[in-house]
């Protein structure tokens, strides 16, 4: 795992998201901790989740030795109690909310439709769009004008990948969420960016083609350093879809 040194931005440097909150989800790996810890460098405090303890406390302690304020909460974000025992947390330790990285996500083994289980399709979609509802609600009372909130969608968010029905169906669900907010939420001033990132290099293909061509995609790094640019826009310009893609193009 690759670490980060205490105050490793202050010796090059200076932050430029001092004293901002984020609250990034599935941030235990992946593109999720890898947001984390650039914004860690940028001068973030911190709240991580993820349904694996394990993982989350590591990551905690990691992150915490950057000299950042961290909260860690094991969190289920398509269990609404949980979601709500989530940021009742926050809201306990921090009192508002400037970053809602909304990356929690899952995929699952390559089946058609007739074949895919209707438990596996309930799993994916309570995942990837009922948890998205459900943190961006109860993220919204705690956020004011000049938050951000990131959804990380994929490319399956427009494209479409046979084998692949319950994720890709999630995903392009999660944008009409995601375009449906940001018109519901320009008026308020908080901004809603569509993170669209081709294959990346996670542990999410383990789900459905471990032998893809790992050196062929994007780094979960450089998805994180889109994400920080995005959010280091000033207040009176956005941008609405991040696309990224490797150079190679498709896998």
């Amino acid at each position: 795992m690759k670490t980060l040194p205490k105050q490793a931005a202050t010796e090059n440097a200076k932050p430029l998201l001092p004293g901002k909150v984020a609250l990034i989800s599935g941030a235990s790996r992946g593109i999720g901790l890898a947001i984390a810890r650039a914004l860690a460098v940028e001068g973030c405090d911190l709240v991580i989740t993820s349904r694996n303890d394990s993982a989350l406390k590591k990551a905690s302690r990691e992150l915490a030795r950057t000299g950042r304020s961290v909260l860690a909460e094991s969190c289920d974000v398509s269990n609404p109690a949980s979601v709500e025992q989530l940021f009742a947390a926050v809201k306990k330790q921090f009192g508002h909310l400037d970053f809602l990285i909304n990356n929690a996500g899952i995929s699952h083994a390559m089946a058609p439709v007739d074949k895919l289980s209707v438990e596996v399709w309930q799993q994916v979609l309570a995942t990837n769009l009922t948890g998205m509802f459900l943190c961006t609600g109860a993220a919204l009372p705690l956020m004011g004008k000049g938050a951000v909130i990131v959804n990380n969608l994929s490319i399956a968010a427009r494209d479409v990948f046979a084998g692949q029905s319950a994720y890709c169906a999630s995903k392009h669900g999660a944008l009409g969420l995601t375009n449906t907010l940001r018109e519901e939420l320009r008026p308020r001033g908080i901004r809603v960016i569509a993170l669209l990132p081709g294959a990346t290099d996670t542990e999410i293909w383990n789900q459905f083609m471990p032998d893809a061509p790992r050196g062929r995609m994007l780094q979960p790094e450089t998805v994180a350093r889109a994400v920080v640019n995005a959010l280091l826009l000033p207040p009176e310009g956005t941008v609405e879809e991040l696309v990224l893609g490797p150079t190679e193009g498709k896998l």
